[in-house]
């Protein structure tokens, strides 16, 4: 064919079809970004647990062998040189670098090798002042703007394309973690969903998964072929939505460069908070200024999140949209948030979104301390929830996290 200046081209596969696409893609705990926010929040986890009113922001850089821990902790649990080697070392092993792999020293990160330096500063007391009230209010540990979001898409009311992404994300890396001759742990997974139509994407109507894309590392000498053919199986085995996946019609790269043996920090470096839209909803939403890793629950870019998911959830729960965008704004050191808008994109059924909103922001306080008592954010325990399992798995979206909770339904449908 020919376009309007006479050159020749060819058409794509979705040029000869009638389509409306949309891709969210997902890392594995081993990618390095995601190795940098687990071990940010290992130490959130430790020092909450020896000390619950700790106030942290340890951000954390991962680099070659190198990890470096900055920022800022006000805590009584102190915590030695030694002390945060053994957590950084602890968190990689759980990951999955534990020396045990087929993966040469030059291939992936060995746990011999890791060095850790720690450049952790006290808390300003600037910022305290505003955060500890002496009334035993909480005032917002930063000024900031955070998206919820929820859609009537998947039975977790999240969107498909990040909830099938998270599927085969999850189902690869656990076979990687019981088979480390075969495979490593740093690993992507990305689907494209296709709507059909623009109407269908508005209405929450996905129709099929039109691409998938994994990468997985191999040990060295392990055919392509052998490869492709472990990870199709592992595809086919997840269980995606048997009218969304169809094997000989959707598109499937696997490897598509053909070899992946060197990976982790040692050929990728990783960021605390470098994965904001894996965290979050894949990029149907927007998303706030802030990460939630690394910081402790009066850090309203952790709490809010939470906050604004919870209420999004409960609102397409209860049959009042099919889809919903909840933001909330705090300035530093004030309780109450500066504003509370609910966002349902055309789709409400009864009440419209100024009534969405002020209903909202009348009848849930949102301080950070509301928001911490509400879901237990200063008691992260084995038998609640971890907010280094939090890292490793979403921010959102699993349906066993305390704010995902659907335990507001009946007062919504009742408005």
């Amino acid at each position: 064919m020919e376009n309007k200046n006479g050159k020749q081209y060819r058409k794509t596969k979705m040029e000869n079809k009638t389509s409306y696409l949309f891709t969210s893609e997902v890392v594995s705990p081993g990618h390095p970004d995601k190795c940098a926010d687990i071990i940010a929040d290992t130490i959130v986890d430790k020092l909450i647990i020896e000390d619950s009113e700790s106030r942290v922001a340890s951000e954390v850089f991962v680099a070659g062998k190198h990890v470096v821990i900055g920022g800022e902790v006000k805590s009584k649990c102190q915590l030695s040189q030694e002390e945060y080697e053994t957590l950084v070392k602890d968190a990689l092993a759980k990951i999955g670098y534990d020396g045990k792999s087929a993966f040469t020293k030059e291939q992936c990160l060995h746990p011999d090798d890791v060095q850790v330096q720690v450049l952790l500063n006290q808390q300003s007391p600037d910022i305290s002042q505003g955060v500890d009230q002496e009334t035993g209010e909480i005032g917002a540990g930063d000024q900031g703007i955070m998206f919820g979001f929820a859609s009537s898409e998947t039975a977790d009311l999240m969107p498909a394309a990040i909830t099938y992404a998270r599927m085969l994300c999850d189902k690869v890396y656990n076979y990687a973690l019981k088979h480390n001759q075969k495979l490593g742990v740093d690993i992507k997974t990305q689907v494209t969903v296709d709507y059909g139509t623009k109407e269908n994407f508005e209405n929450c109507k996905p129709q099929k998964i039109h691409t998938i894309v994994v990468s997985a590392p191999s040990v060295e000498g392990m055919p392509i072929e052998e490869v492709r053919a472990l990870i199709q199986g592992l595809i086919d085995d997840t269980g995606l939505p048997t009218d969304m996946y169809n094997k000989d019609e959707t598109i499937i790269h696997i490897n598509p460069t053909g070899r992946y043996v060197n990976h982790s920090s040692l050929h990728d470096s990783g960021l605390t908070g470098r994965k904001l839209i894996v965290d979050s909803f894949g990029g149907y939403s927007p998303i706030g200024g802030g990460a939630q890793s690394s910081k402790d629950y009066t850090k309203v870019d952790r709490s809010g999140l939470y906050a604004a998911r919870w209420i999004a959830k409960n609102i397409v729960a209860a049959g009042l949209a099919k889809k919903a965008i909840v933001q909330i704004s705090y300035a530093i050191g004030v309780a109450r948030p500066t504003s509370v808008a609910v966002d349902t994109m055309g789709t409400f059924t009864k009440h419209n979104d100024d009534k969405l909103s002020q209903v909202i922001m009348s009848e849930y306080p949102l301080t950070p301390k509301w928001i911490t008592e509400k879901f237990g954010l200063d008691k992260p325990s084995e038998k609640t929830f971890l907010y280094a399992d939090v890292a490793s798995r979403g921010q959102v979206g699993q349906s066993d996290y305390p704010w995902e909770k659907l335990d507001e339904v009946e007062k919504l449908k009742n408005i």
